[in-house]
């Protein structure tokens, strides 16, 4: 909206050219949602509290987790919150693509919320059925892959790329039978395992803002075109430098533009965390962890960053594979492999203390993100 809006004026005043620039804009994004959140939780907690809408703690879970049982949930409705309205008043709302990831954003968190609705409503830790809520997640994955697939204005293939390979060494085209169910996949498989993830105070926001400040980069460099002057034999020329021709990485015309969304997340996430960090004054609820999910498995679908996610997501990974594991082992031979899954209670279990389990995650996410940025140049 404001980027249409200077758009518009920037004949007339030209220090507003500097809104065509993403990375003036991812700045302001980022600021806009951070403000957001900072001015609207306090008041958002005690609506909450008020209304008493409290997390509901799983018999079988940790025993200090029971403490927490009644602390406020579904915050995750302003994190959403923060993300849309900053992302429609920075982006470029005719760019197909931030229509998509909103989108696909938008209806995970509705699924969320009726998955939290009905755990306060039964005072359960059930909400609704898992395969009720897989099948929802999947079809909305589906009609956004149509979308992509039947339009025109979107500049998108069924190409897979390996990291730390160059694009001109090795691309895989799939049919568009096995790449659809693949990118679903991807997608619905990362909203879950953020879902998983999402057991202690801050375990799921620090490295759902790593991954989206990882996307930013990687949505900006596998669109951007730099434009700059030079003098060639006394005349001035301006020349073009392709930033994913030149790092050899997947190029998607467009994808630029989700680094203002990207951009949002990270704001918003922060906001949150200040009053979701330990001891926790609010959580963000499946509301919050199955529409950020659903985001980061979009933003890596349409960047072609598919493979190169399993690093950037490893501990939304390893938390969704140990609990596949222990379900797996036990209905097989009967025992567990872990004390308790998903693996951050395992540790919990053993007896490390939470802000330690907490930070260590986020310490991992941030060194994989490092490996993911640096298949950037090592190629």
């Amino acid at each position: 909206m404001l980027f249409e809006l200077f758009f518009m004026l920037k004949d007339e005043f030209t220090w507003m050219n500097v809104f065509r620039y993403v990375s003036f804009r991812v700045v302001a994004t980022m600021l806009t949602s951070l403000m957001v959140s900072f001015l609207l939780y306090p008041w958002f907690i005690r609506k909450l509290q008020a209304q008493q809408i409290g997390q509901v703690i799983r018999d079988d879970g940790p025993q200090s987790h029971f403490s927490k049982a009644g602390t406020p949930t579904m915050g995750g409705v302003l994190i959403l919150f923060a993300v849309v309205v900053s992302t429609l008043l920075w982006a470029d709302l005719k760019n197909p693509y931030v229509g998509v990831v909103l989108g696909v954003t938008v209806c995970f968190a509705v699924v969320g919320f009726f998955d939290d609705y009905m755990k306060i409503r039964g005072r359960s830790s059930a909400g609704l059925s898992g395969k009720a809520r897989l099948g929802i997640e999947f079809a909305v994955v589906l009609a956004m892959m149509l979308v992509m697939f039947k339009s025109n204005v979107f500049s998108y293939s069924t190409e897979l790329y390996l990291p730390f390979v160059s694009t001109e060494k090795f691309s895989l085209t799939l049919p568009l039978w096995i790449y659809v169910p693949f990118a679903m996949l991807v997608i619905v498989g990362t909203a879950n395992a953020v879902n998983l993830t999402d057991g202690l105070d801050g375990l799921a926001i620090g490295p759902v803002i790593i991954a989206a400040g990882t996307f930013l980069i990687l949505a900006w460099s596998t669109a951007t075109v730099l434009h700059y002057t030079e003098v060639v034999d006394g005349v001035q020329v301006v020349s073009r430098f392709d930033v994913a021709k030149y790092l050899m990485i997947p190029k998607v015309e467009g994808v630029q533009e989700l680094a203002i969304f990207c951009a949002a997340i990270i704001g918003a996430g922060v906001g949150f965390l200040w009053y979701n960090s330990f001891p926790a004054q609010v959580f963000m609820g499946d509301v919050g962890s199955l529409s950020l999910g659903g985001a980061l498995g979009t933003l890596a679908v349409v960047t072609k960053h598919e493979l190169l996610s399993t690093i950037i997501f490893g501990i939304f990974l390893v938390e969704a594979l140990s609990v596949i594991t222990q379900t797996t082992s036990y209905k097989l031979t009967g025992k567990r492999v872990f004390r308790m899954a998903p693996i951050h209670h395992h540790f919990e279990m053993k007896g490390w203390p939470e802000p330690k389990i907490i930070v260590r995650f986020w310490i991992i996410a941030i060194m994989l993100s490092l490996v993911a940025l640096a298949s950037l140049k090592l190629r």
